[in-house]
């Protein structure tokens, strides 16, 4: 897929976006280490927490990443800030109605998961780091590759019955931004669209659980 703006512009962006919010990616880097502690806990709190944080992270990425920062390189950043909007509001209204419930298996799933979660929010960025040599110019939770890669490891967590209509925005932004992983070599993100599959194919066929 051609891209209306140049290697440069792209990672221009994150630059700027990291300088402009500092420290805020560090503070959703914490929250998310919290989310996975919180995932031993098996408690109605530590799931109302995720979800929110979901929620939060989905709403930072549509208005301020894709709507102030991206739009500035590609206008079709405007609709992608609609979607992710759009998930945030379900992911907070999924908190308040406390329909999400997350806990770690000793299963197949929950392990793939598991490993989801820790790409997303730890290994992601460093490989971006260790590539680039610019934390500057590094890609970490809250934006919105590894941030995707996260919540399908969190989807796969889940102990309830799972609104699949869930899939569908964080699905399209895989299939989107795996260009990002065409165009300008951000290796990562052929993850992103690993992750999409395995969720997909997982919560669309598995049964409802209860616990």
């Amino acid at each position: 897929m051609e891209t209306p703006f140049t290697i440069d512009d792209f990672f221009k962006v994150f630059g700027d976006y990291n300088s402009s919010v500092f420290p805020v990616q560090f503070t959703f880097i914490l929250f998310g280490i919290i989310a996975v502690i919180l995932l031993h806990k098996k408690k109605q709190i530590s799931s109302y927490f995720i979800t929110g944080l979901l929620g939060a992270l989905w709403l930072w990425m549509g208005i301020v990443y894709h709507i102030y920062f991206f739009s500035s390189i590609n206008k079709a950043a405007y609709a992608f800030g609609g979607l992710f909007i759009i998930q945030g509001l379900l992911f907070i209204i999924y908190a308040f109605q406390k329909k999400l419930n997350f806990s770690i298996e000793n299963t197949s799933s929950g392990i793939i998961g598991y490993i989801f979660i820790l790409f997303g929010l730890i290994i992601y960025p460093l490989i971006g780091y260790s590539l680039g040599g610019s934390i500057e110019k590094t890609i970490s939770l809250g934006l919105p590759c590894p941030t995707t890669i996260f919540t399908f490891g969190l989807f796969m967590l889940t102990t309830n019955k799972f609104p699949k209509h869930l899939l569908i925005i964080p699905t399209i932004w895989a299939i989107i931004g795996t260009s990002a992983a065409i165009n300008f070599e951000v290796y990562q993100d052929y993850f992103m669209l690993i992750a999409a599959v395995t969720a997909n194919i997982y919560l669309i066929q598995r049964k409802s659980r209860h616990h």
